[in-house]
């Protein structure tokens, strides 16, 4: 079926007085009157100005209305009603075909002019789906984060969303009751908040652990050495052992991200070679290829 939009069937805005309302009514029953308006479309035009004031013209009928139309639904859109809505059962007592489809999914068969008898059920509103962006940091050690939402109507409003310790990409975060307004008194619909993580240009993740490119000297990695490491909780010292390779990953145990079962830090080596800048430096590195004839790192 399709969407009605009743303020623009009447001509008038969403926040029109009733006054406004009975106006615009009245000036276009005027004018599209079967009795007076011969014209093509005339009568249609004249149900649906009818319909509209039925509804706009009631203030619950118009607050439940109001609740669907936030959905950021258009005029002639397609229009399902949401799961579990009353969907024109039970009202009775009026003439069928009298109001189109969508009227009597939103108030029933007969709903017209039966005041409180034809007034929907309590809805629950629909769940709405967004996702929030964080940095690695926050996601490890928790925090509050601020997120821009923009309502069906065009409005925005702030919310502050809780982020906790050690979340991972893809887990999602349920806001109760900041999702679609119910209906008729109905609860709201929650927010489900889907978490993308920003990449960091120090550590990135793999599962709960966090990797770490380390660069070393070719001295650190040929005798070892214990050097400071980065990692998301702060500073630690890590054993190199000699003979060690680019590529090689060292384990800092439970130093990924937190969780019922923490994850490690995999510290992977990256040997960096120092540019020669000078015959000293020159020197010792031929001093260096002498000392061992043997080596060849392509066999």
């Amino acid at each position: 079926m399709e969407f009605k939009d009743y303020y623009e069937i009447l001509g008038v805005k969403p926040d029109a007085s009733e006054t406004d309302i009975k106006s615009a009514y009245r000036k276009l029953a005027r004018k599209y009157h079967p009795d007076k308006n011969k014209e093509a479309g005339a009568e249609e035009k004249f149900k649906a100005i009818n319909e509209a004031n039925e509804v706009l013209k009631d203030a619950e009928k118009r607050r439940s209305y109001d609740q669907v139309r936030a959905g950021g639904y258009r005029q002639g859109e397609s229009f399902r009603p949401p799961p579990g809505f009353n969907q024109g059962q039970g009202f009775g007592g009026g003439a069928d075909g009298d109001f189109s489809d969508f009227f009597e999914s939103l108030f029933g068969r007969g709903g017209a002019g039966g005041g409180h008898r034809g007034q929907p059920r309590p809805h629950r509103g629909r769940d709405v789906q967004a996702s929030v962006q964080v940095d690695l940091q926050t996601a490890f050690d928790g925090g509050r984060t601020r997120l821009s939402m923009r309502d069906p109507s065009g409005g925005e409003r702030v919310l502050e969303v809780k982020i906790p310790a050690g979340i991972q990409p893809g887990q999602v975060i349920r806001l109760a009751g900041q999702g679609q307004s119910g209906m008729a008194g109905g609860p709201n619909g929650d927010l489900l908040l889907e978490v993308n993580i920003r990449q960091h240009d120090r550590f990135r993740l793999d599962g709960r652990n966090v990797v770490h490119v380390l660069p070393i000297t070719p001295w650190e990695a040929a005798l070892g050495a214990s050097v400071p490491v980065p990692t998301l909780a702060g500073t630690v010292d890590l054993r190199i052992p000699a003979g060690s390779q680019s590529g090689n990953k060292l384990r800092l145990k439970g130093r990924g991200m937190p969780g019922a079962q923490p994850g490690d830090q995999l510290v992977e080596l990256s040997i960096r070679t120092p540019v020669v800048d000078n015959d000293d430096q020159r020197a010792a590195f031929e001093a260096l290829q002498q000392s061992f004839p043997g080596f060849d790192p392509r066999h």
